[in-house]
């Protein structure tokens, strides 16, 4: 069952608010920068319409004057003059599509970068409530959308206005009484092609809207690969893939019916005014009101004008799709960083002393506001400190490191590093001074020394070589087909768990941080890696602030103090000794995770 998200309720809402297609302005700036060749663009989309009309004046004259009375000479000549136009009616051509294309690739490669910038500014609360997927639909559907649009959809557009209103003059000119007859015509195709138009932009969004479900689908399972098979879970997951891509499906022709219902009205409605200025012009050449050349280059103009208007009206549904994708788009980019700098960021002190403080801090995560992750959470980590928190599932352990690390602000309450508010500080700031291991690292999609030199890009090769001898790293790094610059697959895939927590380990340590975040690194370690990791990090904590989300006994005894959290808040601290002493929660959990025998107090 797919599962609605702050962006489809957002959508839902501004899908009723956003009437036509003015969003494409948003637009703008993005196409500033090219407003050089924007303009020659236009030149070059001034001669080629400008030659597309002159073709219907020649054809009077080749009528007229060719077949007419002036001979073979002048039909030699209006032959050649002829080909002079389209000659250069091809070289406008090229020069347009080749220009308005190059712009729209432009400038959809600066709306992705800028899209993707965004994005990262984004807190981690953002994507509790919006899927990857959907995210990736705008940076990659929507924005082809618009290349399509930008760079093709404006300038036949634009080109058919030209035409259309260039032709429309020229029909006055020929023929006043034949294009009066025309125009009267023009209400009833205008009026389909504004309301069925609508219907098409509506439709439009609901379609991409189900793209974006197929991709959010899509890309949350296959990233789950292994639990999906673990759990034999393929066909329930095909099914539900399957009734994705049929919703995609039946808002896809939904958009069709649509579109193709305003195409198919459109030239009726055209063609069939075509036809009766056909009729009612042959009766004034056999009447001699006007010339067999004249009554041919009105055809052409009736044509070329029919032609334009049903073009206009093509694009109208590809502007109408854009206008959609734009929508979605900007939607994005307004979102807010809820985590941000402010405007005089407070500078945390260099050399950072690792101080670290929790005062009356409550907090509710953005998916879970009815429940307190931490309910008035007060901790105090002295410079050097090491300290291991200990609980039961739930208890507030991760959302310390959460906190700390400013991927969230508290809901009341501060958090101090170096007596610096973190919300007072740029995050970027705070977050230098502070090193991650997770219990479940991520590894990328690049060679080990990559992945190692993530943790601080200006590292030699020399210091990365020295940290993953220190993570105890070298010797498995060593034995894969390139070493150091071994591709390591997709989220590791070539390395088992102890050796992707090792690189992780590795990546730590190059930040050289004043205050280290342990979610028990050593968890997936054999006991042989574990001696050697334990012994490198012990190396590394030397002077360093240290908070340690523990579960190994190892861990824990080797803290200066121990901290024991159950429903958001602090129940008890100390040493292991004493808190094994005093019995409690911690006792039970020793019991429990250590396999301790506690004798009752």
């Amino acid at each position: 069952m797919r599962h609605r998200t702050y962006m489809d309720q957002s959508i839902d809402g501004d899908r009723e608010k956003s009437g036509n297609i003015k969003i494409l302005s948003s637009m703008w700036p993005y196409l500033r920068p090219y407003l050089p060749a924007v303009f020659a663009a236009g030149l070059a989309l001034v001669i080629a319409a400008g030659t597309v009309l002159g073709l219907g004046q020649g054809l009077r004259f080749m009528v007229d004057r060719g077949f007419g009375s002036g001979g073979a000479a002048t039909l030699d000549l209006a032959l050649g003059v002829m080909l002079g136009v389209v000659a250069i009616l091809a070289a406008s051509t090229y020069a347009r599509f080749y220009i308005v294309s190059w712009i729209g690739e432009r400038v959809v490669a600066d709306l992705r970068r800028s899209v993707f910038n965004h994005v990262l500014k984004l807190s981690p609360g953002f994507f509790e409530l919006t899927r990857t997927g959907e995210v990736l639909s705008r940076l990659t559907t929507d924005t082809t959308l618009l290349q399509v649009v930008i760079g093709s959809s404006i300038s036949v557009a634009l080109r058919n206005i030209l035409l259309f209103l260039g032709g429309a003059v020229l029909l006055v000119i020929t023929s006043p009484k034949l294009t009066g007859i025309v125009f009267l015509f023009v209400p009833f195709v205008v009026a389909p092609i504004v309301v069925i138009g609508r219907v098409v932009r509506r439709r439009s969004r609901a379609a991409q809207d189900e793209v974006a479900a197929i991709s959010g689908y899509a890309e949350e399972t296959l990233g789950a690969i292994r639990t999906v098979q673990a759990f034999t879970h393929e066909n329930s997951d095909r099914a539900a893939f399957g009734a994705t891509v049929d919703a995609a499906l039946s808002a896809a022709l939904d958009r069709i019916r649509a579109r193709a219902a305003l195409t198919a009205l459109v030239i009726l409605l055209v063609f069939g005014a075509v036809g009766l200025i056909l009729w009612l012009g042959g009766h004034d050449v056999f009447a001699g009101r006007m010339s067999a050349g004249a009554l041919s280059a009105f055809v052409f103009y009736s044509i070329l004008v029919a032609g334009s208007v049903g073009a206009v009206s093509e694009v109208i549904a590809d502007l109408q799709r854009a206008a959609g994708a734009t929508e979605r788009i900007f939607e994005l980019l307004a979102t807010k960083p809820v985590i941000a700098a402010p405007a005089e960021p407070q500078t945390i002190p260099e050399p950072s002393r690792g101080e670290v403080v929790f005062s009356n801090v409550t907090f509710r995560y953005p998916a879970q506001d009815a429940v307190s992750a931490l309910t008035e959470f007060d901790l105090s980590v002295s410079s050097g400190e090491r300290v291991a928190l200990v609980g039961p599932s739930g208890a507030g352990k991760t959302t310390v490191f959460q906190l700390l690390l400013r991927f969230y602000d508290p809901c009341a309450g501060r958090v101090f590093l170096d007596g610096v508010d973190l919300h007072e500080a740029d995050p970027v700031a705070v977050r230098r001074h502070i090193g991650l291991v997770s219990q479940e690292p991520t590894i990328f999609s690049a060679s080990a020394m990559e992945n190692i030199r993530y943790g601080r890009i200006e590292a030699s090769d020399a210091e990365i070589r020295a940290v993953a001898e220190a993570a105890a790293a070298t010797a498995f790094i060593e034995r894969l087909p390139e070493g150091f610059d071994t591709h390591l697959g997709e989220k590791g895939v070539r390395l088992s768990g102890g050796e992707r927590q090792r690189i992780a380990i590795a990546r730590a340590i190059l930040r050289d941080p004043a205050v280290l975040l342990l979610d028990e690194a050593t968890s997936a370690l054999d006991s042989e890696s574990e001696h050697l990791v334990q012994a490198a990090l012990e190396r590394v904590m030397v002077e360093r602030t240290s908070v340690v989300i523990a579960h190994r006994l190892s861990t824990i005894r080797s803290a200066d103090r121990i901290i024991v959290l159950d429903g958001g808040g602090i129940v008890a601290q100390g040493t292991h000794d004493a808190l094994i002493a005093e019995g409690g929660l911690y006792a039970r959990l020793a019991e429990r995770q250590f396999n301790l025998s506690v004798d009752p107090a």
